[in-house]
Protein backbone atom coordinates (compact mmCIF):
# COMPACT_ATOMS: atom_id res chain seq x y z
CA UNK A 1 0.00 0.00 0.00
CA UNK A 2 1.39 3.52 -0.49
CA UNK A 3 2.24 5.68 2.17
CA UNK A 4 0.63 8.78 2.84
CA UNK A 5 3.89 10.99 2.70
CA UNK A 6 4.57 9.70 -0.50
CA UNK A 7 0.99 11.00 -1.94
CA UNK A 8 1.69 14.11 0.32
CA UNK A 9 4.69 14.81 -1.55
CA UNK A 10 3.13 14.34 -4.80
CA UNK A 11 -0.10 16.54 -3.86
CA UNK A 12 1.36 19.76 -4.12
CA UNK A 13 0.62 22.14 -7.08
CA UNK A 14 1.83 20.48 -9.93
CA UNK A 15 4.56 22.80 -12.56
CA UNK A 16 0.97 23.94 -14.41
CA UNK A 17 -0.08 25.46 -11.75
CA UNK A 18 3.03 26.59 -10.74
CA UNK A 19 3.62 28.94 -13.84
CA UNK A 20 0.01 29.83 -13.96
CA UNK A 21 0.01 33.64 -15.00
CA UNK A 22 -2.39 35.28 -12.92
CA UNK A 23 -3.40 34.33 -9.26
CA UNK A 24 -7.11 33.77 -10.95
CA UNK A 25 -5.42 30.82 -12.84
CA UNK A 26 -3.42 29.36 -10.07
CA UNK A 27 -6.34 29.61 -7.96
CA UNK A 28 -8.43 27.70 -10.90
CA UNK A 29 -5.96 25.16 -11.10
CA UNK A 30 -5.58 24.66 -6.76
CA UNK A 31 -9.52 24.48 -6.98
CA UNK A 32 -9.60 21.75 -10.17
CA UNK A 33 -6.83 19.27 -8.48
CA UNK A 34 -8.07 19.06 -5.07
CA UNK A 35 -12.06 19.76 -5.33
CA UNK A 36 -12.61 16.40 -6.41
CA UNK A 37 -11.03 14.31 -3.62
CA UNK A 38 -12.50 17.27 -1.19
CA UNK A 39 -16.53 17.04 -2.35
CA UNK A 40 -15.87 13.07 -1.83
CA UNK A 41 -14.82 13.29 1.51
CA UNK A 42 -17.38 15.70 2.33
CA UNK A 43 -20.57 13.77 0.86
CA UNK A 44 -19.35 10.92 2.38
CA UNK A 45 -19.42 12.67 5.72
CA UNK A 46 -22.53 13.76 5.11
CA UNK A 47 -24.35 10.51 4.22
CA UNK A 48 -22.99 9.08 7.63
CA UNK A 49 -24.03 11.92 9.89
CA UNK A 50 -27.23 11.37 8.67
CA UNK A 51 -27.43 7.71 9.08
CA UNK A 52 -26.10 8.11 12.75
CA UNK A 53 -28.84 10.93 13.37
CA UNK A 54 -31.06 8.62 11.92
CA UNK A 55 -30.60 5.45 12.40
CA UNK A 56 -28.28 5.27 15.09
CA UNK A 57 -24.66 4.12 15.65
CA UNK A 58 -21.31 5.89 15.48
CA UNK A 59 -21.18 8.68 12.81
CA UNK A 60 -17.14 7.87 12.26
CA UNK A 61 -17.82 3.75 11.84
CA UNK A 62 -20.27 4.69 9.12
CA UNK A 63 -17.68 7.00 7.76
CA UNK A 64 -14.98 4.37 7.62
CA UNK A 65 -17.32 2.24 5.84
CA UNK A 66 -18.63 4.06 3.58
CA UNK A 67 -14.92 5.69 2.55
CA UNK A 68 -13.80 1.67 1.99
CA UNK A 69 -16.26 1.39 -0.53
CA UNK A 70 -15.17 4.06 -2.77
CA UNK A 71 -11.66 2.95 -2.76
CA UNK A 72 -11.30 2.87 -6.37
CA UNK A 73 -11.66 6.08 -6.47
CA UNK A 74 -8.24 7.03 -5.05
CA UNK A 75 -6.53 4.62 -6.80
CA UNK A 76 -7.38 6.07 -10.11
CA UNK A 77 -8.76 9.27 -11.14
CA UNK A 78 -8.48 13.27 -10.20
CA UNK A 79 -9.62 12.37 -6.04
CA UNK A 80 -6.44 11.67 -4.74
CA UNK A 81 -4.76 14.81 -4.17
CA UNK A 82 -8.20 16.24 -2.57
CA UNK A 83 -8.31 13.12 -0.27
CA UNK A 84 -4.53 13.57 0.85
CA UNK A 85 -5.56 17.32 1.62
CA UNK A 86 -8.96 16.33 3.80
CA UNK A 87 -6.79 13.31 5.34
CA UNK A 88 -4.32 15.67 7.01
CA UNK A 89 -4.60 19.25 6.59
CA UNK A 90 -8.87 19.54 7.29
CA UNK A 91 -7.92 17.09 9.89
CA UNK A 92 -5.55 19.15 12.13
CA UNK A 93 -8.41 21.77 11.69
CA UNK A 94 -10.64 19.67 13.57
CA UNK A 95 -8.62 18.75 16.30
CA UNK A 96 -7.66 22.15 16.89
CA UNK A 97 -11.37 23.15 17.27
CA UNK A 98 -11.83 20.27 19.56
CA UNK A 99 -10.11 22.71 22.34
CA UNK A 100 -13.33 24.92 22.41
CA UNK A 101 -15.00 22.22 24.24
CA UNK A 102 -12.79 22.54 27.49
CA UNK A 103 -12.60 24.82 29.92
CA UNK A 104 -9.96 24.86 33.12
CA UNK A 105 -13.20 25.64 35.22
CA UNK A 106 -14.23 22.01 34.17
CA UNK A 107 -10.68 20.91 35.23
CA UNK A 108 -10.72 22.43 38.58
CA UNK A 109 -14.36 21.29 39.26
CA UNK A 110 -12.65 17.41 39.37
CA UNK A 111 -10.27 17.88 42.19
CA UNK A 112 -7.19 17.08 42.55
CA UNK A 113 -7.69 13.25 42.60
CA UNK A 114 -9.74 13.02 39.43
CA UNK A 115 -6.89 14.83 37.94
CA UNK A 116 -4.02 12.38 39.04
CA UNK A 117 -5.92 9.66 37.94
CA UNK A 118 -6.47 10.85 34.54
CA UNK A 119 -3.10 11.85 34.10
CA UNK A 120 -1.58 8.37 35.56
CA UNK A 121 -4.75 6.22 33.18
CA UNK A 122 -3.19 8.49 29.66
CA UNK A 123 0.54 7.76 30.34
CA UNK A 124 -0.15 4.62 31.83
CA UNK A 125 -2.36 3.76 28.56
CA UNK A 126 0.64 4.82 26.11
CA UNK A 127 2.98 2.74 28.07
CA UNK A 128 0.95 -0.50 28.23
CA UNK A 129 0.61 -0.05 24.53
CA UNK A 130 3.96 0.20 23.51
CA UNK A 131 4.70 -3.38 25.98
CA UNK A 132 1.85 -4.72 24.53
CA UNK A 133 2.60 -4.44 21.03
CA UNK A 134 5.73 -5.54 21.76
CA UNK A 135 4.37 -8.95 23.02
CA UNK A 136 2.37 -9.21 20.12
CA UNK A 137 5.13 -8.39 17.57
CA UNK A 138 3.76 -5.07 16.47
CA UNK A 139 5.70 -1.74 16.32
CA UNK A 140 6.29 0.67 19.29
CA UNK A 141 4.51 3.46 16.63
CA UNK A 142 1.22 0.96 16.55
CA UNK A 143 1.58 0.44 20.64
CA UNK A 144 1.88 4.63 20.65
CA UNK A 145 -1.23 4.53 18.16
CA UNK A 146 -3.70 2.51 19.99
CA UNK A 147 -2.45 3.13 23.56
CA UNK A 148 -2.89 6.97 22.66
CA UNK A 149 -6.34 6.13 21.43
CA UNK A 150 -7.47 3.93 24.67
CA UNK A 151 -6.41 6.63 26.70
CA UNK A 152 -7.67 9.68 25.14
CA UNK A 153 -10.20 10.34 23.02
CA UNK A 154 -10.60 7.42 20.87
CA UNK A 155 -10.86 7.96 16.93
CA UNK A 156 -9.76 12.00 17.11
CA UNK A 157 -6.89 10.57 19.25
CA UNK A 158 -5.89 8.05 16.29
CA UNK A 159 -6.05 10.91 13.85
CA UNK A 160 -4.21 13.34 15.94
CA UNK A 161 -1.15 10.57 16.75
CA UNK A 162 -1.05 9.39 13.21
CA UNK A 163 -0.49 12.85 11.82
CA UNK A 164 2.64 12.72 14.01
CA UNK A 165 4.21 9.77 13.55
CA UNK A 166 6.98 9.38 11.05
CA UNK A 167 6.05 8.26 7.77
CA UNK A 168 5.55 4.23 7.32
CA UNK A 169 4.32 1.52 5.13
CA UNK A 170 1.92 0.63 7.29
CA UNK A 171 0.73 3.74 8.67
CA UNK A 172 -2.70 4.88 7.45
CA UNK A 173 -3.50 0.82 7.49
CA UNK A 174 -2.44 0.88 11.60
CA UNK A 175 -4.77 3.98 12.05
CA UNK A 176 -7.62 3.21 10.39
CA UNK A 177 -7.33 -0.75 12.38
CA UNK A 178 -7.53 1.39 15.31
CA UNK A 179 -10.02 3.79 14.62
CA UNK A 180 -12.44 1.20 13.28
CA UNK A 181 -11.09 -0.44 16.74
CA UNK A 182 -11.55 1.94 19.41
CA UNK A 183 -15.21 2.71 17.56
CA UNK A 184 -16.30 -0.45 18.32
CA UNK A 185 -15.33 -0.97 21.53
CA UNK A 186 -16.31 1.82 22.69
CA UNK A 187 -20.01 0.99 21.29
CA UNK A 188 -19.42 -2.55 23.55
CA UNK A 189 -18.50 -0.45 26.37
CA UNK A 190 -21.98 2.07 25.92
CA UNK A 191 -24.18 -0.95 26.66
CA UNK A 192 -22.02 -2.98 28.83
CA UNK A 193 -19.99 -0.72 31.24
CA UNK A 194 -23.50 0.36 32.54
CA UNK A 195 -23.91 -3.23 34.44
CA UNK A 196 -20.05 -3.32 35.50
CA UNK A 197 -20.63 -0.02 37.24
CA UNK A 198 -23.79 -1.65 38.74
CA UNK A 199 -22.02 -4.67 39.68
CA UNK A 200 -19.00 -2.81 41.90
CA UNK A 201 -22.11 -0.47 43.65
CA UNK A 202 -20.97 2.49 42.28
CA UNK A 203 -22.65 6.00 42.90
CA UNK A 204 -23.21 7.93 40.30
CA UNK A 205 -20.21 10.22 40.37
CA UNK A 206 -17.98 7.59 40.82
CA UNK A 207 -20.30 6.15 37.69
CA UNK A 208 -18.62 8.64 36.17
CA UNK A 209 -15.63 9.05 36.57
CA UNK A 210 -15.17 5.42 35.40
CA UNK A 211 -17.15 5.84 32.14
CA UNK A 212 -15.17 9.47 31.47
CA UNK A 213 -11.95 7.62 32.21
CA UNK A 214 -12.46 4.41 30.20
CA UNK A 215 -14.69 4.83 27.24
CA UNK A 216 -12.41 5.66 24.16
CA UNK A 217 -14.84 7.79 22.53
CA UNK A 218 -17.24 11.32 23.28
CA UNK A 219 -20.85 10.18 22.06
CA UNK A 220 -20.54 7.00 23.53
CA UNK A 221 -19.14 8.59 26.66
CA UNK A 222 -22.16 10.41 27.23
CA UNK A 223 -24.64 8.39 26.08
CA UNK A 224 -23.70 5.43 29.02
CA UNK A 225 -23.20 8.30 31.53
CA UNK A 226 -26.89 10.21 30.82
CA UNK A 227 -28.67 6.81 30.55
CA UNK A 228 -27.47 5.96 34.57
CA UNK A 229 -28.40 9.57 35.67
CA UNK A 230 -27.88 13.54 34.61
CA UNK A 231 -24.86 13.45 37.70
CA UNK A 232 -23.29 10.49 36.12
CA UNK A 233 -23.55 12.27 32.63
CA UNK A 234 -22.23 15.60 33.69
CA UNK A 235 -18.98 14.01 35.78
CA UNK A 236 -18.28 11.50 32.36
CA UNK A 237 -18.57 14.30 30.29
CA UNK A 238 -16.36 16.36 32.27
CA UNK A 239 -13.37 13.52 32.55
CA UNK A 240 -13.61 12.77 29.37
CA UNK A 241 -13.31 16.49 27.77
CA UNK A 242 -10.30 16.47 30.67
CA UNK A 243 -8.64 13.30 28.71
CA UNK A 244 -8.89 15.28 25.74
CA UNK A 245 -7.12 17.97 26.99
CA UNK A 246 -4.45 15.32 27.58
CA UNK A 247 -4.05 15.62 23.48
CA UNK A 248 -1.19 18.34 23.69
CA UNK A 249 1.06 17.24 25.80
CA UNK A 250 0.37 13.69 24.18
CA UNK A 251 1.57 14.83 20.96
CA UNK A 252 4.16 16.92 21.92
CA UNK A 253 6.03 13.88 23.54
CA UNK A 254 5.23 11.61 20.65
CA UNK A 255 6.26 13.69 17.79
CA UNK A 256 9.58 14.14 19.82
CA UNK A 257 9.84 10.48 20.91
CA UNK A 258 9.05 8.81 17.42
CA UNK A 259 11.66 11.25 15.28
CA UNK A 260 14.76 10.70 17.81
CA UNK A 261 13.80 6.57 18.54
CA UNK A 262 11.35 5.27 16.52
CA UNK A 263 11.71 6.27 12.70
CA UNK A 264 12.53 3.58 10.30
CA UNK A 265 16.28 3.00 9.13
CA UNK A 266 15.80 4.92 5.96
CA UNK A 267 14.71 7.70 7.57
CA UNK A 268 17.31 10.07 8.68
CA UNK A 269 18.17 10.44 12.56
CA UNK A 270 19.35 14.27 12.23
CA UNK A 271 15.53 15.03 10.52
CA UNK A 272 14.03 17.87 12.40
CA UNK A 273 11.23 17.27 15.10
CA UNK A 274 7.73 18.19 13.32
CA UNK A 275 6.23 20.84 15.07
CA UNK A 276 2.23 20.38 15.30
CA UNK A 277 1.41 23.59 15.40
CA UNK A 278 -2.36 22.34 15.45
CA UNK A 279 -1.81 20.63 19.12
CA UNK A 280 -0.72 24.52 20.26
CA UNK A 281 -4.06 25.76 18.59
CA UNK A 282 -5.89 23.06 20.36
CA UNK A 283 -4.40 24.43 24.02
CA UNK A 284 -5.10 28.25 22.81
CA UNK A 285 -8.34 27.47 22.07
CA UNK A 286 -8.76 26.28 25.34
CA UNK A 287 -7.29 29.21 27.10
CA UNK A 288 -9.88 31.42 25.05
CA UNK A 289 -12.50 29.27 25.87
CA UNK A 290 -11.77 29.17 29.43
CA UNK A 291 -11.93 33.21 29.29
CA UNK A 292 -15.11 33.25 27.87
CA UNK A 293 -13.91 35.37 25.04
CA UNK A 294 -16.31 33.47 22.09
CA UNK A 295 -20.08 33.67 22.19
CA UNK A 296 -22.06 30.91 22.48
CA UNK A 297 -23.47 30.67 18.83
CA UNK A 298 -20.39 31.31 17.35
CA UNK A 299 -18.40 28.59 19.58
CA UNK A 300 -21.30 25.97 18.55
CA UNK A 301 -20.60 26.36 15.17
CA UNK A 302 -17.35 25.83 15.57
CA UNK A 303 -17.62 23.10 17.41
CA UNK A 304 -19.83 21.75 14.93
CA UNK A 305 -17.42 22.40 12.57
CA UNK A 306 -14.89 20.70 14.31
CA UNK A 307 -17.16 17.39 13.92
CA UNK A 308 -17.30 18.31 10.13
CA UNK A 309 -13.43 18.41 10.11
CA UNK A 310 -12.47 15.02 12.26
CA UNK A 311 -15.40 13.34 10.32
CA UNK A 312 -14.52 14.31 6.92
CA UNK A 313 -10.93 13.13 7.73
CA UNK A 314 -11.94 9.95 8.75
CA UNK A 315 -14.27 9.53 5.69
CA UNK A 316 -10.93 10.55 3.13
CA UNK A 317 -8.94 7.97 4.82
CA UNK A 318 -11.49 5.45 4.73
CA UNK A 319 -11.54 5.68 0.60
CA UNK A 320 -7.84 5.61 1.18
CA UNK A 321 -7.75 2.04 2.53
CA UNK A 322 -9.03 -1.51 1.71
CA UNK A 323 -11.22 -3.73 3.70
CA UNK A 324 -8.26 -6.61 2.33
CA UNK A 325 -6.03 -4.46 4.19
CA UNK A 326 -7.55 -4.82 7.45
CA UNK A 327 -7.98 -8.28 7.53
CA UNK A 328 -4.51 -8.54 6.39
CA UNK A 329 -3.40 -7.20 10.10
CA UNK A 330 -4.89 -10.16 11.88
CA UNK A 331 -6.16 -11.17 15.10
CA UNK A 332 -2.65 -9.88 16.75
CA UNK A 333 -4.05 -6.44 16.11
CA UNK A 334 -7.53 -6.61 17.54
CA UNK A 335 -5.86 -8.59 20.79
CA UNK A 336 -3.49 -5.47 21.32
CA UNK A 337 -6.38 -3.25 21.55
CA UNK A 338 -8.74 -5.06 23.30
CA UNK A 339 -5.68 -5.79 26.25
CA UNK A 340 -4.85 -2.22 26.35
CA UNK A 341 -8.84 -1.56 27.33
CA UNK A 342 -9.48 -4.29 29.49
CA UNK A 343 -6.15 -2.95 31.43
CA UNK A 344 -7.49 0.40 31.80
CA UNK A 345 -11.09 -0.67 32.89
CA UNK A 346 -9.56 -2.55 36.17
CA UNK A 347 -7.12 -0.35 36.76
CA UNK A 348 -9.85 2.83 36.94
CA UNK A 349 -11.87 0.94 38.88
CA UNK A 350 -9.37 -0.13 41.42
CA UNK A 351 -8.01 3.35 41.82
CA UNK A 352 -11.70 4.95 42.00
CA UNK A 353 -12.43 2.20 45.21
CA UNK A 354 -9.11 2.38 46.66
CA UNK A 355 -7.42 5.77 45.92
CA UNK A 356 -10.38 7.78 45.98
Amino acid sequence: MRTLSRYMKAAPMDQETSIAATPLDRLKLIFKRYSPGILLAVLIAISARYLSEHYGGPVMLYALLIGMAFHFLYEEGPCRAGLVLTAKKVLRIGVALLGLRISFDQVVALGLSTLMLIIAAVLGSLLVGIIVAKIFGRSARFGLLTGGSVGICGASAALAISSVLPASRENETDTLFTVIAVTTLSTIAMVVYPAIASSFSLNDVQTGIMFGATIHDVAQVIGAGFAVSDTAGETATIVKLLRVMMLLPVLLVVSIVTVKFLADASQSRSSKTPIPWFAFGFAALVFVNSMGWVPEAPKALLIDASRWCLVAAISALGVMTTLKAMIALGPKHIAVVVIETLILLGAVIAAIFYLM
